[in-house]
């Protein structure tokens, strides 16, 4: 009787090595593509905390970039090339990933390179490494490397490293492009704020692009857009849902994210879902959790200060990225109102960027008066904001300030804001000022460095009575 034994290939140092020319910045570094310098910026700051730092965010958002760019900020600061290490986990030249392989990576480049820092160890993509949790958490503890992470899971490298490295890992999620990274993408940035006036017409162009097309970095770069944004929604449902949640019965899914990206900003309820799909709610609220988990979907839950009103309302659905609305199917020209909505949760959601206490909600009141984001920040609600896109109809302009009025007076704000396609304005109003202002103008307040919500306001001078900017 003869035992065969499956023989396992172990790639040599020189393999090794020829892997990481191509990705590193010791000779030829590769593109680095456009620079988003907000998001390089954090990630530099987190590393000064002595923290291993997990980058996150949709698919296809640019955290491999991101991560490139801040390794050439660190060279151009001082850094020798050999103190940093990329490693790309995703090229098909690394085989049999786990855990050893990563410490023959490592060996191979402390052998070569000889470092002379502790190094900077930058991992793309380390999903793809069984176990790489606990390599990464020694090298950590052990203070042999300086470590960056990304993945595009959230529940991977949440939950992962929130229960192996509680405390000791800070995360920076990359988001799809800004409206200013838009523009520079498209090599249209204004230059100043005159410059922003005297482009108006350009701009406000530039921002029905933005709407229609989506904010995928390569997406702006590139001229087939549907086809890259069906791909990138194909790897979605099949490659980090169906496939990392191991779904059998994968139809009532694909109805469900067919179903949220031809309806942005539309209220939903698992129950009235699931009896739409012929799925049950129970279904329905796993694979929207899924499509949260992998960034495709957020669900904005109603405001209210106890916890449990919140679950058991309705949410308000919004996706990933506008362009993929659309390239499911959703018609653009009747339907901007919504994606100027979903433009704006998404830019809210930029802002925990800069302000971790950062909250977001929707507010309803029993008179079905409604006001689209309630931003808390803390303990304290900081602002109210609408989304108007047709402000000079009088009956859709007198409904948006009700519902707005309603909540100044509730939650003691004396200043609302009303975004509008093109109106810009103040309007007197019983319970203080709804300031109106232009979409694109908001965005490109907001997209500046150092700027969050309501900074266009404050830019101008202007605060409500509690200090707040709204």
């Amino acid at each position: 009787m003869y035992i065969i034994a499956a023989y396992k290939k172990t790639m040599t140092k020189n393999e090794i090595m020829a892997v990481l020319q191509d990705w590193n910045l010791w000779q030829k570094p590769p593109g680095a593509g456009i620079s988003r310098p907000v998001y390089v910026a954090k990630l530099r700051e987190f590393l000064k905390a002595n923290q291993i730092v997990t980058v996150t965010g949709p698919r296809r958002a640019g955290k491999s970039y991101v991560m490139r760019q801040a390794a050439r900020s660190l060279v151009a600061e001082g850094t020798p090339p050999e103190d940093i290490l990329l490693v790309n986990l995703e090229d098909p030249r690394l085989i049999d990933l786990d855990v050893k392989t990563l410490d023959r990576i490592f060996e191979t480049y402390r052998e070569f390179l000889a470092p002379k820092g502790v190094p900077f160890v930058f991992l793309d993509e380390v999903q793809e490494v069984a176990g790489w949790e606990r390599w990464v958490g020694a090298m950590h503890e052990l203070g042999k490397a300086r470590l960056v992470v990304s993945g595009s899971n959230a529940r991977l490298l949440s939950r992962e490293l929130g229960t192996l490295l509680t405390g000791r890992h800070l995360d920076l999620r990359v988001s799809t492009l800004s409206f200013a990274e838009f523009l520079a993408f498209n090599e249209a940035a204004p230059a100043d704020r005159l410059d922003v006036s005297a482009r108006a017409v350009e701009l406000k162009g530039f921002l029905r692009r933005y709407l229609e097309e989506g904010a995928f970095p390569q997406v702006a770069l590139a001229a087939p857009k549907r086809e890259i944004l069906l791909g990138y929604l194909e790897d979605i449902v099949q490659k980090d849902v169906i496939r990392r949640f191991r779904i059998r019965k994968a139809e009532g899914l694909k109805a469900l994210v067919k179903h949220y990206l031809s309806n942005p900003a539309a209220h939903v309820t698992f129950a009235a879902l699931g009896k739409s799909f012929g799925v049950s709610p129970d279904s329905i609220e796993r694979f929207s959790g899924h499509l949260e988990q992998v960034y495709a979907v957020s669900l904005l839950k109603r405001f209210s200060y106890k916890v449990r009103e919140q679950e058991k309302n309705p949410r308000k659905a919004y996706c990933v990225d506008t362009g993929l609305c659309n390239a499911a199917g959703f018609r653009f020209s009747g339907n901007l109102g919504r994606l100027a909505e979903n433009a704006v949760f998404l830019e809210l959601l930029r802002r925990r960027l800069a302000d971790p206490c950062f909250e977001a909600f929707y507010w309803k009141d029993e008179r079905g008066r409604e006001v689209d984001f309630v931003v808390k920040e803390g303990l304290k609600v900081s602002s109210l904001v609408q989304v108007c896109w047709d402000a000079e109809e009088a009956g859709t302009r007198q409904r948006e300030l009700r519902g707005l009025v309603k909540a100044m007076v509730e939650f003691e704000m004396k200043e609302a804001l009303l975004i509008t396609e093109d109106e810009e304005a103040e309007e007197r109003v019983e319970a203080g000022v709804v300031r109106l202002v232009p979409l694109w103008k908001w965005l490109l307040s907001l997209a500046q460095p150092g700027h969050s919500a309501g900074h266009l306001l404050e830019s101008e001078g202007r605060r409500n009575s509690g200090g707040s900017v709204t």
